[in-house]
């Protein structure tokens, strides 16, 4: 089980120590908040340099936890690009010391280190660990924020991610996405009898797991914004069906089957409904189906073809690309349908369009003269930014606070015909280019939100 659970002591606890941690020193705390502050609009930054000690432990079992959650914590933050985790080889003062008498600041200064991360594992009378950690000003010599979680064992990963979560909020005042997951498309074997699953992992690659054992074909995985569920494209019975998995309980159902769809619904904001593209009778429009219902509702009724539908945020506005111009190019329209306005208007062709999570932006792919690109705009067309640019590249996801996105990348084929796919993240502003470890070639991804 992926799912972090607190007991109601734990919960209040955790409660308690977060807000003895703001009570004291306040003034002092909020001068820290001026000095110690990543202003993450401004576009690429200068990474934070940041100590993060191994977290002692009670015994030689949570020592090695705490080693090994001081090792995720800080591969999170380095990996967004935003933190600089400083070699422990550096390190003057001792992790034991910074918990029995706090840090001696001097020392953390002495290697440039303008925050500090502490923590500690102790394991509990019913077995549960108790993780603790503390983030530290070196220059105003103030704690900045601190907490505790209690968790099985088996947990400590996520744990891990929680506290990357609550330092990349507390610096950056924005949202952090690290307790988070990706479904994708797993691809192996030759290009002629190419095998295709859905598997599942964290961000980070971590507890990756197969959905699907391969016997048949799927593409485009979807997450439903509110429950761990996603939706995907098969062609397990030669037609193409949509299907609705469950991940934690593994159960499927089919969703309908619809024999014009080349790409998987998307879920509606409130995650009641899919919208997703059908081709009836000759032609390709947009349509919603409620999911407990089963009833569709058309919402294009054009010649053009119009197809990738992506709701915002707030569920009122539907982007979707269209050639009823007579190029494909982005559109927009309300949620019933009216009020259908083109929005891109660059040279190429746009594709696979996908709202931010935070409204300000719409992703897409384009196409021009021979050549893939990710890049965003804002939602009335202006601003167009590319991220990145390849051979092949398409299909971007956003990370759930609005600030990364993820695409797949294919490579063009060598002397023997072959090529290689697989996923990677950009930040928003174009910066911090890397390639996300998979086992095989991976394409599709879909980006989960943050973990409940």
């Amino acid at each position: 089980m992926r799912r972090l659970r607190f007991s109601p002591v734990a919960s209040r606890f955790c409660g308690c120590i977060a807000l003895a941690l703001l009570l004291i020193g306040s003034f002092r705390v909020e001068t820290a908040r001026a000095e110690l502050r990543i202003d993450i609009t401004r576009g690429q930054v200068e990474p934070i340099p940041i100590a993060i000690a191994p977290f002692t432990g009670s015994d030689v079992g949570t020592s090695d936890v705490g080693r090994d959650i001081a090792d995720v914590v800080s591969a999170d933050l380095e990996r967004s690009g935003l933190f600089r985790p400083i070699s422990r080889g550096a390190f003057i003062q001792q992790p034991e010391t910074i918990e029995e008498a706090g840090p001696r600041f001097a020392d953390w200064r002495a290697i440039n280190a303008q925050a500090l991360v502490s923590g500690s594992v102790e394991r509990q009378p019913d077995g549960r660990l108790q993780a603790k950690f503390r983030l530290w000003d070196v220059f105003a010599e103030q704690q900045m924020t601190g907490l505790a979680y209690f968790t099985q064992p088996a947990n400590w990963r996520r744990v891990a991610h929680i506290i990357a979560d609550a330092i990349y909020k507390r610096i950056t005042g924005e949202d952090g996405y690290f307790d988070s997951r990706i479904v994708y498309v797993s691809e192996s074997g030759p290009a002629q009898r190419r095998v295709k699953r859905l598997a599942i992992m964290d961000q980070d690659g971590a507890n990756h797991q197969y959905l699907t054992d391969g016997s048949y074909l799927v593409l485009t995985p979807r997450f439903s914004p509110t429950l761990q569920e996603i939706t995907y494209l098969s062609y397990d019975q030669g037609a193409p069906r949509v299907h609705v998995l469950n991940i934690d309980t593994k159960q499927r159902e089919v969703l309908g089957q619809f024999p014009g769809m080349t790409f998987a619904p998307r879920f509606a904001p409130d995650g009641q409904s899919v919208i997703m593209s059908m081709s009836r009778d000759g032609n390709s429009d947009i349509y919603s189906m409620d999911l407990r219902t089963r009833a569709l509702r058309r919402l294009t009724n054009h010649p053009g073809i119009d197809t990738s539908p992506s709701y915002s945020p707030d569920g009122s506005q539907i982007v979707f690309n269209s050639d009823r111009g007579g190029s494909q190019q982005l559109y927009v329209m309300n949620a019933n349908g009216g009020d259908v306005r083109r929005i891109s208007y660059g040279d190429g062709r746009y594709a696979t369009p996908v709202w931010s999570p935070r409204g300000d932006l719409i992703a897409f792919t384009k196409l021009l003269q021979g050549r893939f690109a990710i890049g965003v705009m804002r939602p009335d067309g202006s601003g167009e930014r590319i991220l990145s640019e390849s051979y092949h590249e398409e299909g971007p996801t956003w990370a759930p606070n609005g600030r990364v996105l993820m695409f797949f990348r294919q490579t063009p084929s060598d002397s023997r015909g072959t090529s290689r796919s697989g996923l990677y993240s950009v930040d928003v502003t174009g910066s911090n280019l890397r390639e996300v470890p998979t086992p095989a070639g991976a394409s599709d991804p879909a980006w989960s939100p943050l973990s409940p």
